[in-house]
């Protein structure tokens, strides 16, 4: 996929595309000139994307699917498959946010947290890579989270889920080197959604917002790089999580970095699973 030629006429499946960054990628690669699927359970907002990809001259396919159920992201990709008769990008980004501590949280939290964050990107990777590979070319993308390389308590169920994910990814992408087919793992600290808007964070670890990771995944296509965390201060955060994890755990609780609930609103506490990144699973 050369700059030069943008993304004209590639074919992406975005899951989670609603809202948050599923609902940006989805704008910036139509803006690059794809063409988009996009995924997700609310018909309602998929369908205002769709119109917003429209004004853009691009196509857009809506699909209602549940990612926690692997024979609607088979029919999915095949469907893809049958309309285009390529597939050449996949962001499997849909997911939950599970906001427990360990010795509160139960299992089923964590059951629910694997099957949206790891499995629903699992059924996707499998149901393209057949695809991708016979047409020697191909872009998956896997929207993790900085809890992955530096977890933050209390958040116990939505990482382990997002572990496995970047555990996943990275074995993914050596596999298939040599293949056309390249893998990018995105980590981003905290995102400015609405599924998030009960949780206070310190300054330092300000929400980035959904825009900004759609372009960083833009351009992790282009370049083709394994890994993107962001913002800046992230990739600190791992380097000495890396060197030094005693340090890196006070300085995680120094700054606060789980942030705060907000009280001041029952509306927005987390009494269910919540998509850290906006996006619906």
């Amino acid at each position: 996929m050369a700059k030069k030629q943008g993304l004209r006429d590639q074919i992406a499946i975005v899951t989670g595309a609603s809202s948050g960054i599923g609902r940006a990628a989805a704008v910036a690669l139509a803006r690059e000139g794809a063409d988009v699927v996009l995924a997700a359970r609310n018909v309602a907002a998929l369908e205002q994307v769709a119109r917003e990809i429209q004004r853009l001259g691009r196509q857009a396919l809506v699909v209602q699917v549940d990612v926690t159920q692997r024979d609607q992201v088979q029919r999915l990709v095949e469907g893809t498959w049958a309309r285009w008769g390529h597939v050449d990008i996949l962001i499997a980004n849909a997911g939950e946010y599970v906001r427990r501590r360990v010795v509160e949280m139960t299992v089923e939290q964590v059951e629910r947290a694997m099957a949206v964050n790891f499995y629903g990107s699992l059924y996707g990777v499998l149901a393209v890579l057949p695809h991708m590979l016979a047409q020697r070319s191909g872009h998956i993308v896997l929207v993790n989270t900085m809890d992955a390389k530096k977890p933050i308590p209390p958040d116990a169920p939505y990482v382990s889920s997002k572990s496995a994910l970047a555990g996943f990814g990275d074995i993914l992408r050596q596999e298939l080197y040599g293949t056309g087919v390249y893998v990018t793992s995105v980590f981003p600290g905290r995102v400015d959604t609405p599924m998030i808007a009960h949780l206070r964070v310190p300054w330092v670890s300000g929400k980035l917002s959904a825009d900004a990771v759609a372009r960083a995944i833009v351009r992790s296509i282009y370049r083709r790089e394994p890994e993107v965390i962001l913002p800046s201060i992230a990739r600190a955060l791992v380097y000495l999580n890396t060197l030094f994890p005693r340090l890196a755990d006070w300085t995680v609780r120094l700054l606060h970095l789980e942030g705060w609930e907000d009280e001041r609103d029952e509306r927005l506490r987390p009494a269910r699973a919540k998509d850290i990144s906006g996006s619906d699973a």
